[in-house]
């Protein structure tokens, strides 16, 4: 099943490709995700949804065994990355999009959210800062966005696998 929602297509201050750019880009990474599904003989459903210039792909199972195994973050990470390459070859433009198999993302984002109260709590307890583990970009946004909500200010710090959040009093 492949279900299309156009939402929010540009971020601030940046341009963000078209709708039907993002549609395209949703599309041949849903036919590049079917082909490897197919491969390892694995049951899934995409969803594809567009926002803020974005495209998410979305990979469940009505059987959550059927993914298990490709649901680990690092799975999902390296996915991510072949299924922007597959998108990369095809239009020859780069691709931010983002992949979720079997609810990864959201129990990601719930282990970031831990990560950042117990950060808070520290910098409540006195220490001037607390420094977050390295991640990826995508995920040091979610990190930032969650210590404003919590009336913190975060910045990143390092450089390539190195890069990663600090968190200070607002």
């Amino acid at each position: 099943m492949t279900d299309v929602t156009e939402q929010e297509t540009t971020a601030p201050g940046t341009q963000a490709p078209s709708a039907q750019a993002l549609i395209d880009e949703g599309d041949i990474a849903a036919d590049y995700l079917e082909e490897l599904l197919d491969l390892a003989d694995l049951d899934g459903d995409l969803e594809i949804e567009t926002r803020a210039g974005r495209v998410y792909l979305a990979v469940e199972s009505e059987s959550p065994d059927d993914l298990r195994l490709l649901s680990k973050p690092d799975v999902v990470s390296a996915l991510q990355e072949l299924t922007r390459l597959a998108v990369h070859a095809k239009t020859g433009e780069f691709s931010r999009l983002i992949l979720d198999v079997g609810g990864s993302r959201d129990a990601r984002a719930q282990e970031l959210a831990q990560l950042v109260d117990r950060a808070v709590e520290r910098i409540e307890g006195g220490a001037s800062s607390a420094a977050l583990p390295p991640m990826s970009s995508y995920e040091r946004k979610l990190v930032h966005d969650l210590v404003a909500e919590r009336g913190f200010t975060s910045e990143s710090e390092g450089e390539g696998a190195d890069r990663h959040t600090v968190i200070r009093r607002a």
